[in-house]
């Protein structure tokens, strides 16, 4: 007897509504990337005479790159931007993954309260803060000078703290306690056992802050005023003056600009997924 004919099965409504959703996610994510790329390789005439979405005339275009690069100063831009970078991220660790520590490794009085004023601080808009904010930096003497932005980022916020907490809660105390056993001091023991097991925590703390630093525009634009110390936000903002209606050279600097994050997405995108699903699960 020869089996009887499987009927295929429908897809459901449901599942054809997640793939249409996908469908129209992806289209809103990448169509304004692919205005921005065919507007970087066309010629000012072809901006203009052209829809959105009309091809270039010549695909091998880049005198918009170089323009946007030595006019706009990106290359300075980078290098402020890296400075910042550098120094928030380093900071936004130590101070996060040792805040961790302390209120997960330590019994005191405040604990609690301390964890509230975090939570507390997180839902107070920072618009709200930024002239008494402002006062205090100027106090200092930091306008103008990339340690204001440096200072403002390296700021624990509540998510880096909460990452840290997850992966310092899976970290058995019995290791804290032989340590103290062999003389080991708390700080002994969060340099030599606690932060070398919280490698994935760093990663992803690093991977979202140092996305959301590098994409910053508000801090960098309101205490960097000299074109000198621009970050690659202020640069690129910059193209209204010279470049206000040259929207070729504008979509140039946004391409030179979008690359490095999509780059490093690219390249660290297990440990980003790596860290959230271990965050997630501990």
């Amino acid at each position: 007897m020869t089996p009887a004919p499987t009927s295929r099965r429908r897809p459901r409504a449901g599942t054809v509504l997640t793939y249409l959703s996908l469908i129209a996610a992806t289209l809103v994510v990448l169509l304004p990337l692919a205005v921005v790329l065919l507007t970087s390789l066309k010629t000012a005439e072809e901006v203009s005479e052209g829809g959105a979405l009309s091809l270039p005339g010549d695909w091998l275009n880049f005198r918009n790159y170089a323009t946007a690069f030595t006019d706009g100063h990106l290359l300075a831009a980078f290098g402020n931007t890296a400075f910042i970078l550098l120094f928030s991220l380093t900071g936004t660790v130590i101070i996060g993954s040792m805040t961790a520590y302390a209120v997960d490794r330590f019994d005191f009085r405040a604990k609690k309260a301390v964890m509230a004023l975090f939570l507390v601080a997180t839902l107070v808009p920072a618009v709200t803060t930024q002239v008494a904010t402002f006062q205090v930096v100027n106090g200092f003497g930091l306008v103008d000078t990339r340690w204001a932005p440096i200072l403002l980022y390296m700021g624990t916020d509540i998510v880096s703290v909460y990452i840290f907490l997850q992966f310092i809660r899976s970290i058995p105390r019995s290791l804290d306690e032989a340590a103290r056993l062999d003389g080991a001091n708390a700080f002994t023991i969060y340099r030599k056992i606690i932060f070398p097991l919280l490698k994935p925590a760093v990663a992803t703390v690093v991977i979202i802050k140092g996305i959301t630093t590098y994409n910053d525009f508000y801090i960098p634009f309101l205490y960097l005023h000299s074109e000198d110390l621009g970050t690659i936000s202020t640069a690129l903002f910059r193209f209204k003056g010279p470049f206000g209606a040259h929207w070729e050279a504008i979509s140039a600097g946004a391409i030179l600009v979008i690359l490095p994050t999509l780059v490093v997405f690219l390249l660290l995108q297990r440990w980003i997924y790596n860290g959230f699903a271990q965050g997630a699960t501990k």
